[in-house]
Protein backbone atom coordinates (compact mmCIF):
# COMPACT_ATOMS: atom_id res chain seq x y z
CA UNK A 1 0.00 0.00 0.00
CA UNK A 2 2.92 2.32 0.71
CA UNK A 3 4.26 1.78 -2.81
CA UNK A 4 0.81 2.39 -4.26
CA UNK A 5 0.45 5.68 -2.42
CA UNK A 6 3.95 6.69 -3.46
CA UNK A 7 3.17 5.91 -7.10
CA UNK A 8 -0.10 7.81 -6.88
CA UNK A 9 1.74 10.86 -5.61
CA UNK A 10 4.58 10.67 -8.13
CA UNK A 11 2.21 10.31 -11.08
CA UNK A 12 -0.12 13.16 -10.16
CA UNK A 13 0.81 15.39 -13.10
CA UNK A 14 -2.23 15.99 -15.35
CA UNK A 15 -2.08 14.72 -18.92
CA UNK A 16 -4.03 16.71 -21.51
CA UNK A 17 -4.95 14.22 -24.23
CA UNK A 18 -7.28 11.61 -25.63
CA UNK A 19 -10.63 13.35 -25.72
CA UNK A 20 -10.37 12.94 -21.93
CA UNK A 21 -11.52 16.54 -21.27
CA UNK A 22 -8.51 17.27 -19.08
CA UNK A 23 -9.02 14.40 -16.64
CA UNK A 24 -5.85 13.06 -15.10
CA UNK A 25 -4.69 9.71 -16.37
CA UNK A 26 -2.31 9.28 -13.46
CA UNK A 27 -3.92 11.48 -10.85
CA UNK A 28 -6.50 10.97 -8.18
CA UNK A 29 -9.36 10.16 -10.59
CA UNK A 30 -7.25 7.75 -12.59
CA UNK A 31 -5.85 6.05 -9.51
CA UNK A 32 -9.33 4.91 -8.53
CA UNK A 33 -9.98 3.33 -11.91
CA UNK A 34 -6.48 2.18 -12.83
CA UNK A 35 -5.73 0.71 -9.45
CA UNK A 36 -8.22 -2.04 -10.34
CA UNK A 37 -5.42 -4.17 -11.75
CA UNK A 38 -3.90 -7.61 -11.33
CA UNK A 39 -0.77 -9.10 -9.81
CA UNK A 40 -0.15 -11.21 -12.90
CA UNK A 41 -0.03 -8.05 -15.02
CA UNK A 42 2.43 -6.50 -12.59
CA UNK A 43 4.65 -9.56 -12.65
CA UNK A 44 4.57 -9.73 -16.44
CA UNK A 45 5.73 -6.14 -16.61
CA UNK A 46 8.57 -6.93 -14.22
CA UNK A 47 10.26 -9.38 -16.59
CA UNK A 48 12.75 -7.67 -18.91
CA UNK A 49 11.66 -9.22 -22.27
CA UNK A 50 7.97 -8.58 -21.66
CA UNK A 51 8.61 -5.09 -20.36
CA UNK A 52 10.69 -4.22 -23.42
CA UNK A 53 8.05 -5.60 -25.79
CA UNK A 54 5.25 -3.89 -23.93
CA UNK A 55 6.73 -0.44 -23.57
CA UNK A 56 8.68 0.15 -26.74
CA UNK A 57 5.79 1.20 -28.91
CA UNK A 58 6.06 3.34 -32.03
CA UNK A 59 9.88 3.52 -32.04
CA UNK A 60 10.92 4.88 -35.40
CA UNK A 61 12.91 2.44 -37.52
CA UNK A 62 14.72 5.08 -39.59
CA UNK A 63 14.52 8.74 -40.39
CA UNK A 64 13.05 10.06 -43.61
CA UNK A 65 16.45 10.13 -45.31
CA UNK A 66 16.67 6.35 -45.02
CA UNK A 67 19.46 6.29 -42.43
CA UNK A 68 18.96 3.85 -39.54
CA UNK A 69 18.47 5.36 -36.11
CA UNK A 70 21.07 4.92 -33.42
CA UNK A 71 18.64 3.08 -31.17
CA UNK A 72 17.63 -0.56 -31.88
CA UNK A 73 14.65 -0.83 -34.18
CA UNK A 74 11.39 -2.11 -32.81
CA UNK A 75 8.38 -1.56 -35.07
CA UNK A 76 5.20 -1.91 -33.09
CA UNK A 77 1.68 -2.03 -34.61
CA UNK A 78 -1.38 -0.56 -32.97
CA UNK A 79 -2.91 -4.04 -32.79
CA UNK A 80 -0.85 -5.41 -29.92
CA UNK A 81 -1.22 -9.02 -28.79
CA UNK A 82 -1.00 -8.00 -25.15
CA UNK A 83 -4.24 -9.14 -23.54
CA UNK A 84 -4.77 -6.33 -21.01
CA UNK A 85 -6.77 -3.18 -21.70
CA UNK A 86 -7.75 -0.29 -19.47
CA UNK A 87 -11.40 -1.31 -19.63
CA UNK A 88 -10.53 -4.79 -18.36
CA UNK A 89 -8.18 -3.53 -15.67
CA UNK A 90 -10.77 -1.05 -14.42
CA UNK A 91 -13.33 -3.81 -13.95
CA UNK A 92 -11.20 -5.87 -11.54
CA UNK A 93 -11.81 -5.93 -7.76
CA UNK A 94 -10.15 -3.20 -5.76
CA UNK A 95 -7.72 -5.49 -3.97
CA UNK A 96 -6.29 -6.70 -7.29
CA UNK A 97 -6.01 -3.11 -8.45
CA UNK A 98 -3.93 -2.17 -5.47
CA UNK A 99 -1.65 -5.19 -5.84
CA UNK A 100 -0.89 -4.18 -9.40
CA UNK A 101 -0.17 -0.56 -8.54
CA UNK A 102 2.26 -1.77 -5.88
CA UNK A 103 3.99 -3.98 -8.45
CA UNK A 104 4.95 -1.44 -11.12
CA UNK A 105 7.63 1.19 -10.95
CA UNK A 106 7.45 4.82 -12.00
CA UNK A 107 9.30 4.26 -15.27
CA UNK A 108 6.81 1.62 -16.33
CA UNK A 109 3.89 3.82 -15.40
CA UNK A 110 5.36 6.75 -17.34
CA UNK A 111 5.58 4.57 -20.46
CA UNK A 112 2.09 3.18 -19.97
CA UNK A 113 0.77 6.71 -19.90
CA UNK A 114 1.36 6.99 -23.67
CA UNK A 115 0.87 3.36 -24.66
CA UNK A 116 -2.22 3.74 -26.84
CA UNK A 117 -3.20 0.04 -27.30
CA UNK A 118 -3.70 -0.19 -23.55
CA UNK A 119 -6.13 2.75 -23.41
CA UNK A 120 -7.91 2.25 -26.71
CA UNK A 121 -11.10 0.35 -27.34
CA UNK A 122 -11.18 -1.99 -30.33
CA UNK A 123 -13.15 0.58 -32.31
CA UNK A 124 -10.34 3.10 -31.76
CA UNK A 125 -7.61 0.95 -33.32
CA UNK A 126 -6.93 0.83 -37.04
CA UNK A 127 -8.85 -1.97 -38.80
CA UNK A 128 -7.11 -5.31 -39.24
CA UNK A 129 -8.33 -5.76 -42.83
CA UNK A 130 -6.74 -3.98 -45.77
CA UNK A 131 -8.08 -0.48 -46.34
CA UNK A 132 -7.31 2.74 -48.17
CA UNK A 133 -9.81 4.85 -46.24
CA UNK A 134 -10.64 4.43 -42.56
CA UNK A 135 -13.88 6.18 -41.60
CA UNK A 136 -14.20 6.76 -37.84
CA UNK A 137 -17.82 7.57 -36.98
CA UNK A 138 -18.50 8.65 -33.42
CA UNK A 139 -20.67 10.73 -31.13
CA UNK A 140 -19.50 13.83 -29.31
CA UNK A 141 -16.59 13.03 -27.02
CA UNK A 142 -16.37 9.40 -28.17
CA UNK A 143 -12.60 9.57 -28.74
CA UNK A 144 -12.64 9.68 -32.55
CA UNK A 145 -10.16 12.57 -32.75
CA UNK A 146 -7.73 10.75 -30.46
CA UNK A 147 -8.06 7.58 -32.54
CA UNK A 148 -7.07 9.38 -35.74
CA UNK A 149 -4.30 11.36 -34.03
CA UNK A 150 -2.77 8.16 -32.64
CA UNK A 151 -2.77 6.64 -36.14
CA UNK A 152 -0.94 9.69 -37.49
CA UNK A 153 1.48 9.56 -34.59
CA UNK A 154 2.30 5.91 -35.23
CA UNK A 155 2.81 6.47 -38.95
CA UNK A 156 5.06 9.48 -38.51
CA UNK A 157 7.15 8.30 -35.58
CA UNK A 158 7.78 4.94 -37.26
CA UNK A 159 8.61 6.72 -40.55
CA UNK A 160 5.91 4.71 -42.30
CA UNK A 161 4.77 8.10 -43.57
CA UNK A 162 6.91 11.19 -44.04
CA UNK A 163 4.52 13.54 -45.87
CA UNK A 164 1.12 13.80 -44.19
CA UNK A 165 -1.87 16.04 -44.96
CA UNK A 166 -4.08 17.36 -42.14
CA UNK A 167 -7.47 18.75 -43.25
CA UNK A 168 -10.16 20.32 -41.05
CA UNK A 169 -13.31 22.40 -41.64
CA UNK A 170 -11.20 25.56 -41.22
CA UNK A 171 -7.52 26.25 -40.63
CA UNK A 172 -8.37 27.29 -37.06
CA UNK A 173 -9.94 23.85 -36.49
CA UNK A 174 -6.79 22.13 -37.74
CA UNK A 175 -4.60 24.20 -35.46
CA UNK A 176 -6.81 24.23 -32.36
CA UNK A 177 -8.07 20.62 -32.49
CA UNK A 178 -5.82 18.43 -34.62
CA UNK A 179 -2.48 19.98 -33.66
CA UNK A 180 -2.77 21.82 -30.33
CA UNK A 181 -5.95 20.30 -28.89
CA UNK A 182 -6.12 18.02 -25.87
CA UNK A 183 -6.26 15.05 -28.24
CA UNK A 184 -4.03 16.74 -30.81
CA UNK A 185 -0.74 15.53 -32.20
CA UNK A 186 1.42 17.63 -29.92
CA UNK A 187 -0.43 16.65 -26.74
CA UNK A 188 -0.28 12.89 -27.28
CA UNK A 189 3.42 12.70 -28.23
CA UNK A 190 6.22 12.07 -25.77
CA UNK A 191 8.61 14.99 -25.14
CA UNK A 192 11.29 13.26 -27.23
CA UNK A 193 8.98 12.66 -30.22
CA UNK A 194 6.81 15.79 -30.02
CA UNK A 195 6.49 17.52 -33.41
CA UNK A 196 7.29 21.20 -33.79
CA UNK A 197 4.56 23.47 -35.13
CA UNK A 198 5.90 25.82 -37.82
CA UNK A 199 3.04 28.34 -37.89
CA UNK A 200 4.37 30.50 -40.70
CA UNK A 201 4.67 27.53 -43.06
CA UNK A 202 1.55 25.81 -41.72
CA UNK A 203 3.26 22.52 -41.08
CA UNK A 204 4.09 20.16 -38.24
CA UNK A 205 7.63 18.79 -38.21
CA UNK A 206 8.68 15.59 -36.39
CA UNK A 207 12.18 15.06 -34.95
CA UNK A 208 12.91 12.40 -37.62
CA UNK A 209 12.34 14.93 -40.44
CA UNK A 210 8.83 13.91 -41.47
CA UNK A 211 6.22 16.62 -41.62
CA UNK A 212 2.49 17.23 -42.04
CA UNK A 213 0.99 20.12 -43.99
CA UNK A 214 -2.15 21.86 -42.70
CA UNK A 215 -5.11 22.57 -44.98
CA UNK A 216 -8.57 24.08 -44.67
CA UNK A 217 -11.50 22.34 -46.36
CA UNK A 218 -12.70 25.83 -47.29
CA UNK A 219 -9.95 25.95 -49.93
CA UNK A 220 -9.88 22.60 -51.81
CA UNK A 221 -7.54 23.95 -54.50
CA UNK A 222 -4.77 24.40 -51.93
CA UNK A 223 -4.33 20.60 -52.08
CA UNK A 224 -3.24 20.84 -55.73
CA UNK A 225 0.51 20.46 -56.15
CA UNK A 226 1.66 18.75 -52.91
CA UNK A 227 1.82 14.97 -52.70
CA UNK A 228 1.43 12.76 -49.66
CA UNK A 229 1.77 9.23 -48.34
CA UNK A 230 -0.99 9.68 -45.74
CA UNK A 231 -3.79 12.05 -44.74
CA UNK A 232 -6.15 12.74 -41.86
CA UNK A 233 -9.40 14.67 -42.29
CA UNK A 234 -11.28 15.68 -39.15
CA UNK A 235 -15.04 16.39 -38.94
CA UNK A 236 -15.46 15.60 -42.61
CA UNK A 237 -19.26 15.90 -42.43
CA UNK A 238 -18.82 19.58 -41.47
CA UNK A 239 -16.61 20.43 -44.46
CA UNK A 240 -18.21 23.08 -46.67
CA UNK A 241 -17.04 21.38 -49.90
CA UNK A 242 -16.28 17.71 -49.17
CA UNK A 243 -16.56 16.49 -52.78
CA UNK A 244 -14.20 19.19 -54.00
CA UNK A 245 -11.70 18.30 -51.26
CA UNK A 246 -11.75 14.60 -52.18
CA UNK A 247 -11.34 15.38 -55.88
CA UNK A 248 -8.03 17.13 -55.14
CA UNK A 249 -6.87 15.09 -52.13
CA UNK A 250 -7.12 11.58 -53.55
CA UNK A 251 -4.85 12.29 -56.57
CA UNK A 252 -2.34 13.79 -54.12
CA UNK A 253 -2.10 10.51 -52.16
CA UNK A 254 0.50 9.02 -54.48
CA UNK A 255 3.64 8.55 -52.36
CA UNK A 256 4.78 5.39 -50.60
CA UNK A 257 3.72 1.80 -51.01
CA UNK A 258 0.24 2.15 -49.53
CA UNK A 259 -0.99 5.73 -48.95
CA UNK A 260 -3.99 5.78 -46.63
CA UNK A 261 -6.65 8.31 -45.60
CA UNK A 262 -8.28 8.52 -42.15
CA UNK A 263 -11.52 10.44 -41.70
CA UNK A 264 -12.94 11.15 -38.22
CA UNK A 265 -16.38 12.72 -37.95
CA UNK A 266 -19.74 12.86 -36.27
CA UNK A 267 -22.05 11.63 -39.06
CA UNK A 268 -24.46 13.75 -41.04
CA UNK A 269 -26.53 12.54 -44.01
CA UNK A 270 -24.50 14.28 -46.73
CA UNK A 271 -23.80 12.63 -50.12
CA UNK A 272 -20.01 12.59 -49.64
CA UNK A 273 -20.34 10.55 -46.44
CA UNK A 274 -22.95 8.21 -47.90
CA UNK A 275 -20.66 7.49 -50.85
CA UNK A 276 -18.00 6.15 -48.47
CA UNK A 277 -20.40 3.46 -47.26
CA UNK A 278 -20.39 1.96 -50.75
CA UNK A 279 -16.61 2.12 -51.17
CA UNK A 280 -15.14 -1.43 -50.87
CA UNK A 281 -11.75 0.00 -49.83
CA UNK A 282 -13.26 1.97 -46.93
CA UNK A 283 -13.21 0.39 -43.46
CA UNK A 284 -15.71 1.83 -40.97
CA UNK A 285 -15.60 1.83 -37.17
CA UNK A 286 -18.20 3.32 -34.82
CA UNK A 287 -18.08 4.66 -31.27
CA UNK A 288 -20.76 6.14 -29.03
CA UNK A 289 -20.27 8.88 -26.46
CA UNK A 290 -21.26 6.38 -23.77
CA UNK A 291 -18.25 4.19 -24.67
CA UNK A 292 -15.86 6.93 -23.56
CA UNK A 293 -17.70 7.98 -20.41
CA UNK A 294 -14.77 7.10 -18.10
CA UNK A 295 -12.74 9.93 -19.64
CA UNK A 296 -15.44 12.58 -19.83
CA UNK A 297 -16.61 15.10 -17.26
CA UNK A 298 -18.84 13.70 -14.55
CA UNK A 299 -22.49 13.85 -15.62
CA UNK A 300 -21.72 14.95 -19.20
CA UNK A 301 -23.15 11.83 -20.86
CA UNK A 302 -26.19 11.69 -18.59
CA UNK A 303 -26.97 15.37 -19.13
CA UNK A 304 -26.93 15.17 -22.93
CA UNK A 305 -28.80 11.87 -22.92
CA UNK A 306 -31.56 13.43 -20.81
CA UNK A 307 -31.75 16.55 -22.97
CA UNK A 308 -31.84 14.67 -26.28
CA UNK A 309 -33.69 11.55 -25.15
CA UNK A 310 -35.68 9.94 -27.93
CA UNK A 311 -34.67 12.44 -30.59
CA UNK A 312 -32.88 11.85 -33.86
CA UNK A 313 -30.25 14.26 -32.56
CA UNK A 314 -29.35 11.76 -29.83
CA UNK A 315 -28.87 9.00 -32.37
CA UNK A 316 -26.59 11.19 -34.46
CA UNK A 317 -24.65 13.20 -31.88
CA UNK A 318 -24.38 10.61 -29.08
CA UNK A 319 -24.58 7.24 -30.82
CA UNK A 320 -22.65 8.27 -33.93
CA UNK A 321 -25.40 6.89 -36.15
CA UNK A 322 -25.94 8.12 -39.69
CA UNK A 323 -29.57 9.23 -39.71
CA UNK A 324 -30.93 9.22 -43.25
CA UNK A 325 -33.54 11.63 -44.55
CA UNK A 326 -36.93 9.93 -44.74
CA UNK A 327 -37.99 9.40 -48.33
CA UNK A 328 -40.99 11.56 -49.15
CA UNK A 329 -40.49 13.98 -46.24
CA UNK A 330 -41.08 17.65 -47.07
CA UNK A 331 -37.84 18.81 -45.41
CA UNK A 332 -34.28 17.44 -45.19
CA UNK A 333 -31.61 17.72 -42.52
CA UNK A 334 -29.28 19.50 -44.90
CA UNK A 335 -32.02 22.08 -45.34
CA UNK A 336 -32.37 22.42 -41.56
CA UNK A 337 -28.65 23.10 -41.20
CA UNK A 338 -28.93 25.82 -43.83
CA UNK A 339 -31.90 27.59 -42.23
CA UNK A 340 -30.04 27.77 -38.92
CA UNK A 341 -27.17 29.52 -40.68
CA UNK A 342 -29.40 32.24 -42.15
CA UNK A 343 -30.35 35.44 -40.34
CA UNK A 344 -33.23 37.88 -40.76
CA UNK A 345 -31.96 41.44 -40.66
CA UNK A 346 -33.99 44.51 -39.80
CA UNK A 347 -37.07 45.06 -37.64
CA UNK A 348 -40.01 42.66 -37.63
CA UNK A 349 -43.32 44.12 -38.76
CA UNK A 350 -45.41 41.23 -37.42
CA UNK A 351 -44.96 38.63 -34.67
CA UNK A 352 -47.41 35.80 -34.04
CA UNK A 353 -47.81 33.00 -31.53
CA UNK A 354 -49.39 29.97 -33.23
CA UNK A 355 -50.97 27.16 -31.21
CA UNK A 356 -52.29 23.75 -32.24
CA UNK A 357 -54.25 22.64 -29.13
CA UNK A 358 -54.48 18.93 -28.27
CA UNK A 359 -57.85 17.20 -28.29
CA UNK A 360 -57.33 15.78 -24.81
CA UNK A 361 -55.11 16.30 -21.77
CA UNK A 362 -52.97 14.06 -19.62
CA UNK A 363 -50.00 11.74 -19.96
CA UNK A 364 -51.23 10.11 -23.18
CA UNK A 365 -52.46 13.29 -24.88
CA UNK A 366 -50.90 14.75 -28.01
CA UNK A 367 -48.32 17.49 -27.75
CA UNK A 368 -49.64 21.05 -27.77
CA UNK A 369 -47.79 22.74 -30.62
CA UNK A 370 -46.76 26.33 -29.80
CA UNK A 371 -44.53 28.22 -32.25
CA UNK A 372 -43.44 31.88 -32.12
CA UNK A 373 -42.46 33.43 -35.46
CA UNK A 374 -41.86 36.88 -36.93
CA UNK A 375 -41.58 38.37 -40.41
CA UNK A 376 -40.53 41.47 -42.29
CA UNK A 377 -40.43 42.64 -45.90
CA UNK A 378 -42.94 43.10 -48.70
CA UNK A 379 -44.17 40.78 -51.44
CA UNK A 380 -41.68 38.19 -52.65
CA UNK A 381 -38.96 39.72 -50.48
CA UNK A 382 -40.91 38.99 -47.31
CA UNK A 383 -38.98 36.70 -44.96
CA UNK A 384 -39.84 34.94 -41.69
CA UNK A 385 -37.90 33.62 -38.72
CA UNK A 386 -38.88 31.00 -36.16
CA UNK A 387 -38.12 32.54 -32.77
CA UNK A 388 -39.18 29.79 -30.36
CA UNK A 389 -40.67 26.32 -30.09
CA UNK A 390 -42.60 26.18 -26.80
CA UNK A 391 -44.49 22.96 -27.53
CA UNK A 392 -45.04 20.49 -24.71
CA UNK A 393 -46.90 17.26 -24.14
CA UNK A 394 -49.38 16.61 -21.34
CA UNK A 395 -50.52 20.17 -20.65
CA UNK A 396 -53.99 20.94 -19.33
CA UNK A 397 -55.95 23.63 -21.26
CA UNK A 398 -55.24 26.26 -18.61
CA UNK A 399 -51.53 25.39 -18.75
CA UNK A 400 -51.07 25.63 -22.51
CA UNK A 401 -53.16 28.81 -22.58
CA UNK A 402 -50.89 30.32 -19.91
CA UNK A 403 -47.83 29.34 -21.94
CA UNK A 404 -49.29 31.01 -25.05
CA UNK A 405 -50.10 34.12 -22.99
CA UNK A 406 -46.55 34.25 -21.65
CA UNK A 407 -45.10 34.01 -25.15
CA UNK A 408 -47.46 36.71 -26.41
CA UNK A 409 -46.29 39.12 -23.73
CA UNK A 410 -42.60 38.17 -23.81
CA UNK A 411 -42.24 38.57 -27.59
CA UNK A 412 -44.72 41.48 -27.75
CA UNK A 413 -46.64 39.66 -30.45
CA UNK A 414 -49.31 41.14 -32.71
CA UNK A 415 -51.58 38.12 -32.87
CA UNK A 416 -52.37 34.69 -31.45
CA UNK A 417 -53.27 32.21 -34.19
CA UNK A 418 -55.05 29.08 -32.95
CA UNK A 419 -56.43 26.06 -34.81
CA UNK A 420 -60.06 25.57 -33.83
CA UNK A 421 -60.99 22.37 -35.70
CA UNK A 422 -61.25 20.36 -32.49
CA UNK A 423 -62.28 22.88 -29.82
CA UNK A 424 -64.06 25.61 -31.77
CA UNK A 425 -64.95 28.64 -29.65
CA UNK A 426 -63.75 26.82 -26.55
CA UNK A 427 -60.19 27.50 -27.74
CA UNK A 428 -60.91 31.23 -27.92
CA UNK A 429 -62.52 31.18 -24.46
CA UNK A 430 -59.56 29.41 -22.84
CA UNK A 431 -57.10 31.81 -24.44
CA UNK A 432 -59.20 34.84 -23.58
CA UNK A 433 -59.13 33.90 -19.90
CA UNK A 434 -55.33 33.73 -20.01
CA UNK A 435 -54.70 36.89 -22.03
CA UNK A 436 -57.86 39.07 -22.21
CA UNK A 437 -56.51 41.87 -24.42
CA UNK A 438 -54.72 39.84 -27.10
CA UNK A 439 -56.09 39.65 -30.67
CA UNK A 440 -56.99 36.00 -31.34
CA UNK A 441 -57.47 34.55 -34.79
CA UNK A 442 -59.09 31.12 -35.05
CA UNK A 443 -58.17 29.14 -38.15
CA UNK A 444 -59.91 26.05 -39.53
CA UNK A 445 -58.22 23.37 -41.63
CA UNK A 446 -60.08 22.72 -44.86
CA UNK A 447 -57.31 20.67 -46.50
CA UNK A 448 -55.14 17.77 -45.40
CA UNK A 449 -52.04 18.36 -43.30
CA UNK A 450 -49.62 17.66 -46.15
CA UNK A 451 -51.54 19.96 -48.53
CA UNK A 452 -51.32 22.76 -45.97
CA UNK A 453 -47.61 22.12 -45.35
CA UNK A 454 -46.44 21.97 -48.97
CA UNK A 455 -46.61 25.77 -49.57
CA UNK A 456 -44.61 26.25 -46.36
CA UNK A 457 -42.00 23.75 -47.55
CA UNK A 458 -41.74 25.81 -50.73
CA UNK A 459 -41.00 28.93 -48.67
CA UNK A 460 -38.10 27.04 -47.06
CA UNK A 461 -36.86 25.98 -50.50
CA UNK A 462 -36.94 29.64 -51.58
CA UNK A 463 -34.75 30.62 -48.60
CA UNK A 464 -37.54 32.75 -47.15
CA UNK A 465 -37.55 31.14 -43.67
CA UNK A 466 -34.79 30.81 -41.08
CA UNK A 467 -34.52 29.47 -37.53
CA UNK A 468 -33.15 31.53 -34.65
CA UNK A 469 -31.84 28.41 -32.89
CA UNK A 470 -31.65 24.65 -33.23
CA UNK A 471 -35.16 23.42 -32.44
CA UNK A 472 -34.42 19.69 -32.28
CA UNK A 473 -37.89 18.25 -31.75
CA UNK A 474 -39.44 20.55 -34.35
CA UNK A 475 -36.77 19.79 -36.94
CA UNK A 476 -36.98 16.04 -36.27
CA UNK A 477 -40.71 16.19 -36.93
CA UNK A 478 -40.26 18.32 -40.04
CA UNK A 479 -37.73 15.87 -41.51
CA UNK A 480 -40.14 12.96 -40.93
CA UNK A 481 -43.42 14.61 -41.85
CA UNK A 482 -44.79 13.53 -45.21
CA UNK A 483 -42.85 10.26 -45.39
CA UNK A 484 -44.89 7.06 -45.87
CA UNK A 485 -43.91 5.68 -42.45
CA UNK A 486 -44.68 8.83 -40.48
CA UNK A 487 -47.05 8.21 -37.55
CA UNK A 488 -48.44 10.38 -34.79
CA UNK A 489 -49.76 13.90 -34.78
CA UNK A 490 -47.45 16.57 -36.29
CA UNK A 491 -48.37 19.13 -33.64
CA UNK A 492 -45.24 21.24 -33.91
CA UNK A 493 -45.40 21.24 -37.72
CA UNK A 494 -49.09 22.22 -37.61
CA UNK A 495 -48.32 25.22 -35.41
CA UNK A 496 -45.39 26.12 -37.69
CA UNK A 497 -47.64 25.97 -40.75
CA UNK A 498 -50.28 28.22 -39.16
CA UNK A 499 -47.63 30.75 -38.06
CA UNK A 500 -45.97 31.03 -41.48
CA UNK A 501 -49.29 31.02 -43.30
CA UNK A 502 -50.35 34.06 -41.29
CA UNK A 503 -47.00 35.83 -41.64
CA UNK A 504 -46.36 35.30 -45.36
CA UNK A 505 -49.08 33.52 -47.31
CA UNK A 506 -52.01 35.51 -45.90
CA UNK A 507 -50.25 38.89 -45.98
CA UNK A 508 -50.99 41.45 -48.68
CA UNK A 509 -48.37 43.44 -50.49
CA UNK A 510 -48.51 46.23 -47.88
CA UNK A 511 -48.37 44.79 -44.38
CA UNK A 512 -48.75 47.22 -41.52
CA UNK A 513 -45.53 48.17 -39.76
CA UNK A 514 -44.98 48.19 -36.02
CA UNK A 515 -41.91 49.57 -34.26
CA UNK A 516 -40.43 47.56 -31.40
Amino acid sequence: MGQALSLKKSLSEPVKSADFSGHWLFGTRFFVAFSQTDTCLASSLSSLPTTRAFWRAWRKTCNVTGKPTSSPTWPFPQRTTFRWRFSEVASLPEDRQLRFVAGINQAQAAHLQRFWPFWARNSQLSPVQAWRTWLILGGRGSGKTRSAAEWVREQMENAVCSRMALIGPTFADVRDVMVEGQSGLQAIASPQERPRFDVSRRRLVWPNGGYALLFSAEDPDSLRGPQFDGAWGDEMAAWPKPDAVFSTLRPALRLGADPQLVLSTTPRPIPALKNLFGDPTCAITRSATQDNRQFLAHGFVEDLAARWHGSVWARQELEGELVEDAEGALWTRTQMAEVRARRLDGEFDRIVVAVDPPVSAGANADTCGIIVAAASGVGLSRRAIILADLSEQGLQPADWAARVAGAYEHFRANMIVAEANQGGEMVRTVLRLAVPMAPIRLVHASHGKRARAEPIALLYAQDRVCHAAHFRELEDQMCSFGAPGFTGSPDRVDALVWALTDLILDQGTNPSARSL
